[in-house]
């Protein structure tokens, strides 16, 4: 496993759909390896591909504890959705900033796994956040965006003040 460098806001991939994963390889399962092991270093409980520069529909994610409970979902899709919640989000790619934001507080994503099996994950609360938020990376989607406008802006100023140089 290999931890790779993250890509930070505003870089173009982030800001980009990704294309759907076609082939179930070695490479996907090596992608996935190194997935979680940079979420893990960088104490993150989720990650997209775009957030270390890989244009791909596969994200990670690990909200347990003990960190034992990962969880890779390659092409994954909300088929159901319900409630809603609002969480205060960060971003391994916007690092130091925080904002509430309003979810679905229970989904179903449906997708396949780095083998290309079949998966069907029905989660809630923090999970569902979670697999909502790295969802919406994969579809060029950042948490800011989801923000009302003038949160927006507000967020604009604090990044030119706090970017990482």
């Amino acid at each position: 496993m290999t931890n790779r460098p993250l890509t930070i806001y505003p870089d173009p991939i982030l800001l980009r759909r990704c294309p759907e994963v076609t082939d179930f390889s070695v490479d996907l399962l090596k992608l996935v390896e190194d997935m979680l092991e940079t979420m893990y270093f960088e104490d993150g409980i989720g990650l997209a591909a775009p957030q270390i520069g890989v244009s791909l529909r596969v994200l990670v994610a690990d909200i347990s504890k003990n960190r034992d409970e990962p969880l890779a979902i390659v092409n994954p899709v909300v088929s159901e959705q319900s409630g809603s919640i609002e969480f205060e989000e960060g971003c391994l790619s916007i690092p130091g900033y925080r904002a509430k934001v309003s979810r679905f507080d229970s989904v179903r994503v449906d997708g396949f796994g780095a083998t290309g099996l079949p998966v069907s994950i029905e989660a809630t609360g923090l999970q569902a956040v979670c697999l909502q938020h790295e969802i919406d990376h994969l579809d060029g989607i950042l948490f800011v965006d989801r923000l009302s406008q003038l949160k927006q802006d507000m967020f604009r100023r604090w990044w030119k003040k706090n970017r990482p140089q």
